[in-house]
């Protein structure tokens, strides 16, 4: 029974030993996420302690706004398409679905709409973004339906691609077996 015992203590004692492992990390990273999704509709809000003149001073900086009415209205463009940009792009990363390349889509339409609220020069916001996401649409559409039609014919249909694919090199195989021997004759 002491053997036993010892042994449960040199089991336990090297599993306190071991370097941080994979739900460690996880679990930081998901608390990083979550913290992160808590905490973005306060950021959101941060634009209302902002003055409504064009120039923002503080002790630490000066910053003035030149192609918007004033500070408030401009951190409230930028951060009305930061957020739902980040919440996006935290999302696709951490969605396990086989239909998550979609949400680049809308990622992409915050990308764009962000770029044009930080780009000063811009006379027009959130107008041209179709024209710049339809590119993006035609590249991930057909690839996320590619997925869903294999995964259809696998899980659903039970057809398995790399067996046909290994049934016809068969075939092609034993066609240039008997090209070979007519050929010898």
């Amino acid at each position: 029974m002491k053997t036993t015992h010892t042994k449960q203590n040199k089991e336990s004692k090297d599993q306190k030993l071991k370097p941080i492992t994979k739900i460690n990390k996880s679990l930081v990273l998901g608390t990083i996420v979550a913290i992160i999704i808590a905490v973005s509709p306060y950021i959101f809000y941060l634009y209302k302690g902002l003055p409504r003149t064009k120039i923002w001073q503080n002790p630490f900086f000066t910053y003035k706004v030149e192609y918007y009415e004033d500070v408030n209205i401009y951190f409230w463009l930028l951060l009305a398409r930061f957020i739902p940009f980040l919440l996006l792009v935290l999302w696709f990363f951490t969605c396990k679905h086989w239909w998550y390349h979609v949400i680049l889509i809308p990622v992409a339409m915050y990308a764009f709409q962000l770029f044009t609220v930080l780009n000063n020069e811009s006379d027009y916001i959130d107008e041209m973004e179709i024209a710049w996401i339809i590119p993006i649409m035609m590249i991930i559409i057909p690839f996320v339906y590619l997925i869903r039609i294999k995964l259809f014919d696998k899980l659903v249909l039970g057809i398995d691609l790399k067996k046909i694919e290994a049934e016809l090199d068969e075939y092609d195989r034993k066609e240039k077996e008997a090209q070979n021997k007519i050929e010898t004759k």
